[in-house]
């Protein structure tokens, strides 16, 4: 990596780490005051922690449209902006209904896809899984704080803390994209791009990233409930099981990310990391329930997620044209929140109909659909190179 390389990624997951975090701390609170919020019932609660994702699918498009044309760097800052003011708005609300207008404008602030466009638009194709890997992670960093960081916060300050303290992250990244981001070129003449391959390639890895989140998120409604009931392992120590079966899986596909610039390797990869996910789901589905051997599946799960959550985005950044990556990189990120909703849903339905381990049962069906369709050649896998 160049300078420049290092500390477009350094800065953009510090970014993203503050507003993911931000994002993520109200979750394990915000259901304790159903009783104490004025006008809250569990339905308008369920609203106020979803309708986020709802309004972040429905405008990463058009933020990715507006960073094509305006620039990368405005365009997100606006949308931090955004993100902040929706925190003060839910920290100082009254009713129940502020709170879900002040967490639809969080979702609002929906800047992923340009975010990711932007790490695009200053790496090096060669590069560009690295920068997008260090993203991923910080991600994944942000999630796992934010469950340890609300309680703490809400415990001393409060829900408005919590959103106080979402506020000023997303001030914090909105300061490090304007003065520690490097500032890209200006965005090129937008072009009408002709139907054919590259929109080919483009569906079939939207595709990808939409079973990807629905496979992950249908899963995690019952792999908590497997550690507490089939474990007996206490909420406070399920890390003891999280932490090594990700460090595991990072050791397992560390060596591949680390070539996976080279022609074809992250072609060849993807369907043997669906593989890993499909024995992942059949293990924790038939099975029967050992520290050892969810342990193995859950590392096998991480191992195969973590690889496609980091080369997907640079595939599809390599597939698109440099003059639509916001378009491209915004549907991408539209796609990882579709398969979220569309992933709880069913993980939801399958465990009504067939209980806890039903739902590994439809996520494992779901993924040898998802291998099927793509050893068929129904979702491409290698984006051409980018010219």
């Amino acid at each position: 990596m160049t300078p420049v390389e290092r500390r477009t990624a350094i800065a953009l997951a510090a970014a993203l780490f503050l507003r993911m975090t931000g994002l993520f701390m109200v979750l394990p609170v915000l259901a304790l005051y159903a009783d104490e919020l004025p006008g809250a019932t569990p339905l308008l609660v369920g609203l106020a922690l979803g309708l986020y994702g709802f309004s972040q699918a429905a405008l990463q498009i058009p933020f990715g449209r507006w960073s094509d044309r305006a620039g990368r760097k405005p365009v997100i800052a606006i949308g931090l902006l955004i993100f902040s003011l929706g925190g003060v708005i839910a920290a100082f609300a009254g009713h129940i209904l502020t709170v879900i207008l002040g967490r639809t404008l969080q979702g609002a602030g929906a800047v992923s896809g340009a975010t990711l466009a932007l790490a695009a638009d200053l790496t090096r194709p060669d590069q560009r899984t690295k920068t997008m890997a260090i993203i991923g992670i910080s991600i994944g960093f942000a999630f796992s704080l934010a469950f340890v960081l609300g309680p703490v916060i809400d415990a001393a300050f409060g829900l408005r803390g919590v959103f106080l303290t979402a506020a000023a992250a997303g001030v914090g990244a909105m300061l490090l994209v304007l003065f520690a981001v490097p500032t890209p070129p200006p965005p090129l003449a937008i072009v009408v791009t002709p139907a054919g391959e590259t929109s080919h390639h483009l569906r079939a890895l939207y595709f990808g990233v939409l079973f990807l989140h629905l496979v992950l998120a249908s899963s995690f409604v019952s792999i908590p409930l497997v550690l507490v009931q089939d474990l007996a392992l206490p909420k406070a120590e399920h890390y003891t099981l999280y932490l090594p079966a990700l460090l595991l899986s990072l050791v397992l596909i560390g060596p591949l990310l680390g070539r996976s610039h080279r022609k074809g390797i992250d072609a060849r990869f993807f369907p043997v990391s669906i593989g890993c996910m499909v024995v992942a789901e059949l293990m924790l589905w038939l099975m029967p329930a050992t520290f050892g051997g969810v342990l193995l599946a859950l590392t096998l799960f991480f191992a195969g997620f973590n690889f496609l959550e980091a080369i997907l985005p640079s595939m599809i950044s390599r597939a698109a044209p440099a003059s639509s990556k916001g378009v491209a990189l915004g549907t991408y990120a539209t796609g990882q929140f579709a398969g979220t909703f569309l992933g709880g849903l069913t993980g939801g339905v399958a465990a009504s109909l067939f209980g806890t381990h039903g739902v590994f049962g439809a996520a494992g069906l779901l993924s040898i659909l998802w291998l099927v369709l793509s050893q068929q050649g129904l979702l491409a896998l290698e984006a051409p190179a980018e010219s």
